[in-house]
């Protein structure tokens, strides 16, 4: 995955009235912190970050007073009516270090004819390299049969990474459609109304 480039201007206003104008000027307020650092507070481009963190574990390459920084974004903080991104804070990483991050679980193929799978769990903790982070794993049903339960330790993981998961984690499982009691009682209704 490659390092999604912004350029970031120090801040020097906190508070919720500074964030607000920030905002209106297109910005959005986000805190650097990591490796021993102190937090640094900075104001990054709005459009841009919005499209940057769609992606799951993004990873960003920040130029702050022509200097570039590796981060990750550990937390976005949306307005939950409009959606709108009020805050990210970003964790300062280096080139070659591992880092814990949870990666999107892609379920591809079809189980056997007749069965249903269930995403049981929709993200896997994975220990990856901050500079390849896999943006999914994927999860091969083809042919499953029922009562079939994937595992996370039954997905192959990308090249680098390491499960941080519990390896007995259930992932996807195969089952038949079952009828209730109540759907049969109006099968056989239906079909006495029918003969009738």
């Amino acid at each position: 995955m490659s390092e999604v480039k912004l350029a970031a201007t120090a801040r020097t206003e906190f508070g919720k009235g500074a964030a607000r104008r920030l905002r209106r000027a297109g910005q959005i307020p986000a805190v650097l912190y990591g490796h021993g650092t102190e937090p640094v507070h900075v104001a990054l481009p709005g459009h841009q970050t919005m499209l940057a963190v769609k992606q799951a574990n993004a990873l960003f390459e920040i130029e702050i007073d022509g200097k570039p920084v590796l981060a990750l974004a550990k937390d976005v903080q949306r307005e939950p009516v409009r959606n709108v991104i009020e805050h990210v804070d970003l964790l300062i990483v280096k080139k070659g270090e591992k880092v814990l991050v949870e990666i999107p679980v892609v379920v591809v193929g079809e189980s056997a004819p007749g069965t249903i799978h269930v995403v049981e769990t929709q993200t896997l903790a994975l220990e990856a390299e901050a500079t390849h982070l896999p943006s999914s794993v994927e999860v091969d049903i083809t042919g499953l049969a029922d009562g079939t339960i994937v595992k996370a330790s039954d997905i192959p993981l990308p090249t680098g990474s390491t499960l941080s998961d519990d390896a007995d984690l259930a992932i996807v499982a195969i089952s038949t459609p079952r009828a209730s009691a109540e759907d049969l009682a109006e099968d056989a209704a239906a079909a006495e109304a029918a003969g009738a």
